[in-house]
């Protein structure tokens, strides 16, 4: 048996309404929904079943709570981000741990829970950045382990240096080694020393200058 609701989502401004109904395009609903804008409010006419209403309620309350989550900044200042949405958005896929260390050799604050980002990074930004990592990676990622990139990969963002050039310094400071066999960068020492050692020479070279 067929069901109508009709709800309201109001919104601060038009950045979330533009972000709101972006997101809403891509929901994959099984009821109908039939929408209505206004100026600070969004209405929604939802038509089918009483389960397919339901399940369109929670998908589109669900959507709403995440753009403003990392919209707008909670008390602590941190905005919160889900990793599928910023890979999505960027349009590329990096592993967790780089785009933790990339944010704290930033400066960010930078916390991740249940693929839930928290950081002290707007949203704009991390999208940039996040499209900046994928970058390098695709530069370097046939021809590194997974250990290595962690390193690699971080370094050439913050200071702006091909990911390329990275690798050899790395191989040159005598962190990281190029195995014949494998065709492959590798880590000599483990991730912690490697960047240690990195960062010394890096920013040594930067008060250099």
């Amino acid at each position: 048996m067929k069901a109508k609701k009709v709800i309201v989502i109001h919104v601060k401004d038009d950045v979330e309404k533009e972000e709101f109904m972006k997101e809403l395009e891509k929901l994959n609903l099984p009821a109908f929904i039939y929408v209505h804008g206004k100026l600070n409010s969004i209405r929604i006419n939802i038509q089918g079943t009483k389960d397919e209403i339901r399940e369109a309620i929670y998908k589109i309350r669900d959507i709403h709570k995440r753009i403003r989550s990392r919209l707008y900044a909670n008390k602590r200042g941190l905005y919160r981000y889900t990793l599928d949405d910023i890979f999505r958005e960027a349009g590329v896929s990096i592993s967790a741990p780089i785009l933790l260390k990339t944010l704290e050799l930033l400066g960010e604050t930078a916390e991740l829970k249940d693929n839930e980002l928290e950081t002290s990074i707007p949203w704009n930004k991390i999208v940039e950045l996040t499209r900046k990592l994928g970058k390098c990676l695709g530069d370097i990622s046939l021809q590194t382990t997974r250990q290595i990139r962690e390193v690699a990969l971080p370094l050439a963002v913050v200071f702006n240096i091909d990911p390329e050039k990275i690798l050899d310094l790395m191989v040159k400071l005598g962190v990281a080694e190029y195995k014949e066999d494998k065709f492959k960068y590798e880590l000599v020492k483990n991730k912690e020393q490697a960047m240690e050692i990195m960062l010394k020479h890096l920013t040594g070279e930067e008060n250099e200058d």
